[in-house]
């Protein structure tokens, strides 16, 4: 885990020192906590193997995805369309594109597309090798 985080935090200064000829390179913290999105804390990360995944998901408009809750800290961002999130407590988060999210970790929650387009949301998973990125409620 400290090599990876030595490796991006050598990129970061990279990217930092770095100027292109027409502008300089502009970053914008979209969002930074230690609480997933209703407050709770995260949890630390494991001693394990560290495993680190991206998806895209596309959810189609007039879908609910399944309940579910997710073993591993997780963020997205989500990029088109809207998407409301529910946690078991009836806690609810409604997203626009552009919004972020830090996502529930060892809480059960859906998500549902209530518009007719798509939504599409990118996930980046802190998690540990051979660890499920959800579970499903049977």
């Amino acid at each position: 885990m400290k090599k990876l985080v030595l490796a991006a935090s050598l990129f970061l200064l990279t990217l930092v020192s770095c100027k292109s000829a027409k502008q300089d390179i502009q970053f914008t913290t979209l969002v930074q906590s230690s609480q997933s999105w209703n407050g709770q804390p995260l949890p630390s990360y494991p001693s394990q193997e560290p495993e680190v995944t991206i998806i895209k998901v596309i959810i189609p408009g007039k879908t609910k995805l399944a309940w579910h809750k997710h073993p591993n800290i997780n963020a997205g961002i989500l990029l088109k369309g809207k998407l409301t999130v529910i946690s078991e407590n009836q806690d609810t988060l409604r997203l626009k594109a552009g919004d972020p999210i830090i996502e529930l970790v060892g809480t059960w929650h859906y998500g549902i597309n209530e518009k007719n387009k798509p939504a599409e949301i990118v996930v980046f998973y802190a998690g540990t090798k051979g660890v499920p990125l959800s579970v499903k409620k049977d």
